[in-house]
């Protein structure tokens, strides 16, 4: 099948919130973002035409999204270097208690593997049991046991 860039362009206006969903699963530096949004372009781009449909294309668009940020992730952990610079100013800093409680949640939720954080934030983002294990390549099943234990897990984070 011949893609045409217009089909393309519809095609990441239709899921660009799902690609910057898993974006800032792994990162919350907005230059990294969109390294990380502009690379999973690419893929896309590479996969567009061969997408035979056996799943929905929002899973497909997660699947992609996901091992490329874990790719990337384990590349730039394996080249880390020591010394960085850290700007931990945010001037939009919002401070009430709603706030303070998402703050500690995706604080807590960063800390778990890469693995148990794409079933975390798969479930927040109200996606079904069954569409999860699609993306992440478990059963339904093994979604529901995981998501009782990653639940339990950060409830007994410090």
């Amino acid at each position: 099948m011949q893609v045409s860039e217009q089909q393309f362009a519809q095609f990441v206006r239709e899921h660009k919130s799902t690609i910057y969903t898993v974006c800032y699963m792994f990162s919350k530096d907005n230059d990294e973002v969109s390294d990380l949004f502009q690379e999973i372009l690419v893929k896309l781009w590479k996969g567009f035409g061969s997408f035979e449909g056996r799943s929905d294309i929002k899973t497909w668009v997660y699947r992609v999204s996901l091992n490329t940020c874990i790719t990337l992730d384990r590349k730039k952990k394996r080249h880390q270097k020591k010394d960085s610079l850290s700007m931990d100013i945010n001037l939009y800093d919002d401070n009430d208690s709603d706030t303070l409680q998402v703050k500690q949640l995706y604080k807590r939720i960063n800390k778990l593997g890469f693995f148990d954080r794409a079933i975390i934030l798969l479930w927040l983002e109200g996606i079904p049991y069954d569409e999860i294990g699609e993306i992440v390549g478990i059963s339904a099943k093994n979604v529901s046991v995981k998501l009782v234990r990653i639940r339990e897990q950060l409830k007994n984070m410090n």
